[in-house]
């Protein structure tokens, strides 16, 4: 898919890492803070991104199921995938064979396709919240994503001097979204769009989004002028913003 063209120290008696100035749950049981919005599925949202200490940074970029920031984004870097192809120009080339290791629908070759492990969420070892934050975070699914879309008031604003989306939920507590771009071998889009991975992967079953194939997973996408809930690359680089469902 093509996209559209610190650390703060509170002393407590004991040392906690704050991730801005958001209303924090007291009760949170580890160092990242997160926000019960009033949202129907009772889902907390964290204060802040995946490798990020404020509301206001960037964070962190994962490829979908990756769980380390790297160097290059692009399909050959890419852990859960591998393409034989005979190039026919500097921008066009063939596939000859298609390899899924995993979260695939099937893999096809020359000779057929095989069948894959039909897996459409990320288990919680390929979760980049999870091995980051701790078995009580999840990347959001897309119907997490679609309840904070449907459920929230969305603000593009500023918020010291990072542009990104204020969303507010129904019992008037927000969360910011910094609109952190996306990676391949660089970094684009920052200050103007936010894409952020959920655990799910693409399937022609959910959004009427037919085009979609096993290279894709759904994202949160936001500019100034629209939020929705879409899809993206695998291999790309995008933020994370964890989950929880549990005060405990």
């Amino acid at each position: 898919m093509k996209k559209i063209p610190l650390l703060m120290a509170i002393v407590l008696p004991f040392v906690f890492v704050s991730c801005g100035d958001d209303k924090n749950e007291p009760d949170t049981p580890d160092k990242h803070e997160y926000v019960d919005l009033g949202l129907p599925s009772g889902t907390l949202w964290a204060t802040c991104n995946v490798g990020a200490d404020s509301p206001e940074q960037y964070g962190d970029y994962f490829s979908w199921g990756e769980v380390a920031p790297k160097e290059n984004y692009d399909w050959p870097f890419y852990k859960w995938a591998h393409w034989e192809y005979d190039t026919i120009s500097d921008h066009y080339y063939h596939v000859v064979e298609e390899t899924w290791y995993k979260y695939f629908i099937e893999n096809w070759t020359e000779n057929g396709t095989i069948k894959g492990d039909g897996k459409m969420e990320l288990d919680p070892e390929d979760d980049a919240a999870y091995v980051n934050w701790g078995s009580k975070w999840r990347m959001p699914t897309l119907e997490q994503f679609q309840e904070l879309v449907e459920e929230c008031d969305w603000q593009w604003t500023e918020r010291k001097g990072v542009n990104g989306q204020l969303v507010t939920g129904p019992n008037g507590k927000s969360i910011f979204f910094p609109a952190a771009g996306g990676r391949v071998d660089h970094l684009f889009n920052d200050g103007e769009h936010a894409y952020y991975w959920s655990r799910t992967l693409c399937s022609p079953n959910k959004l009427n989004l037919e085009e979609v194939s096993q290279g894709y997973a759904y994202i949160m996408s936001s500019n100034s002028w629209r939020h929705h809930v879409w899809y993206d690359s695998r291999f790309e680089g995008n933020s994370v913003r964890a989950v929880r469902t549990s005060r405990k």
